[in-house]
């Protein structure tokens, strides 16, 4: 249960007989440790709320639905080439989802009952020449608001490298615009982060291969690496392989609880496979 600076506090495996169900990609939370909006790769938005127990671990999940993305003039668009969602940020009513493939960060206005086609589309500064075609923007998330960012977006790609082996991201809001890199560690690739309170940024990242299977990491970057031209970096939290309860795991938000612990909430993609399960994780992250 105590995984160095994280304890394991509780987890959920979902299931669902629609076959729209799968492949969640990323989730953020509307209220804190509650309500959450979320992409699925296969181009869904879906919607629930986590319920918890009198131990405050998580119970189930309510209240939860789904609705396809939709073009400009409404129709649900098909192609997964088009709506390959895989990273998510929320501010101010508004969600922010990159896309892979079709590589773009688009801007959504969050209506939970009718998602509408974007309204607009950011510049993510990133050469998209560097930008491999299923190893886009994985990670979208809001930098801390009284930091040097002042709550601009930061993208993190999941594995478009430069010639020296470091992985494309950018701050792409915000006083102190650029492209910056973060630092390969091992075979390893990234999913999604978020910051903390201290301005760190919290990555998860993933790792498969067919003899050991999938594992997952936290790796914990020092915010004042996350600038224009750096290479970030930062001490790896938690390491898990297949003797522990995971899956793919790709999305990741952090939030704090009523008792004003700091919690990291992660979800998982089952790629729509019989073989992989869709589960919800969450840890309390005590701070050092």
């Amino acid at each position: 249960k105590q995984l160095g600076s994280l304890e394991f506090d509780g987890r959920l495996e979902m299931t669902s007989p629609s076959l729209d169900f799968c492949a969640l990609s990323a989730f953020r939370f509307l209220k804190p440790g509650t309500d959450f909006i979320g992409v699925a790769d296969t181009g869904f938005w879906f919607f629930g709320t986590v319920a918890h127990d009198a131990e405050k671990r998580p119970s189930g999940i309510q209240n939860f639905r789904m609705q396809q993305m939709v073009d400009q003039s409404g129709q649900p668009i098909d192609e997964k080439w088009e709506v390959d969602a895989e990273g998510l940020a929320v501010k101010d009513g508004i969600a922010t989802v990159g896309f892979e493939r079709n590589h773009r960060v688009a801007q959504f206005r969050i209506d939970p009952e009718n998602m509408k086609a974007p309204y607009r589309q950011l510049d993510f500064l990133v050469p998209a020449r560097e930008l491999r075609q299923n190893r886009g923007f994985e990670t979208v998330t809001h930098a801390n608001a009284y930091g040097q960012h002042e709550g601009g977006l930061v993208v993190v790609s999941e594995k478009s490298l430069d010639k020296a082996g470091n992985i494309y991201a950018a701050i792409i809001e915000g006083p102190h615009k650029g492209v910056f890199t973060v630092k390969r560690n091992g075979d390893f690739d990234i999913t999604d982060g978020a910051f903390l309170p201290d301005g760190d940024l919290l990555l998860l990242e993933r790792s498969f291969s067919m003899a050991g299977g999938v594992k997952m990491r936290l790796r914990r970057i020092y915010g004042e690496s996350v600038e224009k031209g750096a290479i970030a970096d930062g001490p790896v939290l938690l390491e898990a392989d297949m003797g522990y309860q995971i899956d793919n795991m790709e999305g990741l938000d952090v939030w704090t609880r009523d008792d004003g612990a700091l919690m990291v909430s992660l979800v998982s993609d089952d790629n729509h496979s019989i073989l992989q399960r869709n589960l919800y994780l969450e840890f309390i992250l005590h701070q050092d």
